[in-house]
């Protein structure tokens, strides 16, 4: 054997062996997210970082220096997302992306998707380190305004419509004056908008917001779908008069109907086997007095599942209860569909099973679950092969200053996006 072939076999031998044994920083990635969490930070020690405040464009800011200090090219799109691109050896590839949102809900916590975006630095930086390059280009994305209604994966799938840009947040900006504080161009939308094929495959890593992995003393969760979610107001029509003179088998109490329902959302919800949710969170009565009996009530109604037909099922079955509890009330009920809906986003079966062997190949336990909150994900999922990892949240709290993951579940979970990028980047063309 000549020495160049033998070179050649030690080289490329070595870099395969690196690669498959590498693993992130845990203290760096612990250090970013400390380091990220100051942005916004108020003397009473909360962090106030919502999408569009000053504190979530020092915090953008901090992130595009950080990813060019990595050798990325890096820009704001037209939609305010944050976009680094690594080059790889074959040009003509389709990239591998990978990312998640650092804005929060107000007085939120300092993990949420904050640790699926520094992990996606800290891998780069490995990779920097250990001077891998891979066949596909990696492309990083730190979308805009997660929080306020997923806007930027939304831009990327082309389903940011117009009226969108006119919802405003509690900053008190809307969605296209927040993109042009965030630098990107409202008039330019639709060029941010990303065909199927374009992408190779999307990851995402984020914390499960749930209790159940640390319920089970699981590691990873590997996300088999995000749930679809329908919102409908319900509204209970009776007729207000006397409470003191209005006979208790005389009224037409459309509060006292409108809490039968709700007793019967959670009875009914429950009736059906699987991982479905049914909710009314919001109620208002009026004319709101103590000594007037409610004519009107207004509930909201919330159902959840991986299957639309689920969702539809569980509807109409609530409706049919509720239209007889509005009878036997003497009252009249209308279901208002709502125009905040989310198809189910089913993951790639492809991308769950490399999810599986790489976390199998660190020792790390797993299980398959659905999640049952939205995230970008969802809709990168609409024009890209998508998969999802979750690790551990502290008692299942989140959005909430006492959300909390630890060092060495962000690193798990960070090792587990960084294999399965790397098995990827072997078997995707």
């Amino acid at each position: 054997m000549s020495r160049f072939p033998l070179l050649l076999f030690l080289t490329f031998g070595c870099t395969t062996l690196v690669a498959q044994n590498i693993k992130v920083n845990q203290d760096r990635l612990e250090n970013r997210i400390m380091e990220l969490a100051k942005f916004g930070l108020q003397e009473n020690g909360e962090t106030e970082r919502v999408a569009f405040s000053d504190a979530d464009i020092k915090a953008q800011q901090w992130a595009v220096q950080s990813l060019r200090a990595l050798g990325l090219d890096v820009h704001i799109d037209f939609a305010g997302n944050i976009i680094g691109l690594r080059k790889g050896k074959d040009s003509t590839k389709k990239p591998i992306s990978f990312g998640s949102h650092i804005d929060r809900v107000p007085n939120g916590g300092n993990y949420d998707g904050c640790v699926g975006s520094m992990a996606s630095l800290e891998i780069l930086e490995i990779f920097n380190e250990h001077k891998i390059v891979t066949e596909h280009p990696l492309e990083i994305i730190i979308f805009s305004n997660e929080e306020g209604g997923v806007m930027g994966s939304r831009a990327i799938a082309g389903h940011l419509g117009k009226d969108a840009l006119k919802v405003v947040n509690s900053t008190g900006y809307s969605m296209g004056e927040g993109i042009m504080r965030l630098g990107g161009d409202t008039t330019r939308i639709k060029e941010v908008t990303r065909q199927k094929g374009e992408i190779a495959a999307f990851l995402e890593l984020h914390i499960e917001q749930g209790g159940t992995l640390e319920k089970e003393k699981l590691q990873i969760g590997i996300v088999e779908g995000i749930v679809g979610l329908k919102w409908w107001e319900v509204e209970f029509t009776g007729f207000a008069n006397h409470a003191g003179t209005t006979p208790m088998n005389s009224r037409q109490d459309a509060l006292l109907a409108a809490a039968k329902f709700i007793v019967a959302v959670n009875e009914i919800t429950n009736s059906f086997e699987g991982a479905q949710v049914g909710t009314v969170g919001k109620i208002k009565a009026e004319p709101g007095a103590p000594n007037v009996i409610p004519g009107k009530v207004i509930t909201s109604l919330e159902i959840r599942d991986l299957s639309s037909e689920v969702i539809e099922k569980v509807y109409q079955a609530i409706q049919a209860k509720g239209e007889e509890i509005a009878k036997n009330s003497g009252v009249k009920i209308d279901f208002l569909p709502l125009d905040t809906t989310a198809d189910p986003a089913i993951m790639n079966p492809t991308i769950q099973k490399e999810i599986e062997a790489s976390s199998k190949k660190l020792g790390l336990t797993t299980k398959y679950m659905p999640s049952g909150a939205g995230h970008d994900a969802q809709d990168m999922a609409l024009i890209a092969p998508t998969g999802m990892i979750f690790v551990p949240s502290k008692s299942g709290i989140s959005h909430s200053p006492k959300e909390f993951t630890s060092a060495e579940d962000m690193a798990n979970g960070a090792n587990v996006l960084l294999h399965t990028i790397l098995a990827l980047d072997k078997s995707l063309e």
